[in-house]
């Protein structure tokens, strides 16, 4: 079992994630690529939540290809291009996350591949086997 490290000598963490988690020896990973809020269709929402719903989607089905479910999620790592989105995104993410929390950082960039695009998810799950 995955353990999440919330040692009491920092400060707790600002939301729904782990400071840090410790995965068991001998256990196996899957890597997503960065995901983007894109339909199937190469469509894209026009809102941040839509478009984050789409990344947590993305990121749920390679994870079910490998074997994997969100509960087995160790890290997200996000990047929004508005700051002002950062609340948003982080709802959408929080609805998609399970225990044990996952450590997670947020990153404001200045843009993606296209234009339209907002968000773009990342995760690293583990399961001992």
């Amino acid at each position: 079992m995955n353990t999440p490290l919330l040692p009491t000598a920092i400060r707790p963490p600002f939301g729904r994630y782990s400071h840090g988690v410790a995965v068991p020896a001998g256990s196996r990973f899957v890597y997503t690529s960065g995901q983007l809020g894109i339909r199937p269709d190469d469509s894209v929402p026009e809102t941040i939540e839509e478009q984050a719903e789409f990344c947590f989607t993305a990121i749920a089905a390679i994870l079910a290809e490998g074997g994997m479910s969100m509960r087995d999620v160790v890290r997200l790592t996000a990047f929004v291009t508005r700051r002002e989105d950062m609340r948003r995104y982080m709802a959408v993410r929080d609805r998609h996350v399970a225990e044990p929390l996952p450590a997670s950082t947020l990153y404001i960039v200045s843009g993606f591949t296209r234009p339209e695009f907002l968000v773009e998810v990342e995760a690293v799950a583990a399961r001992a086997d």
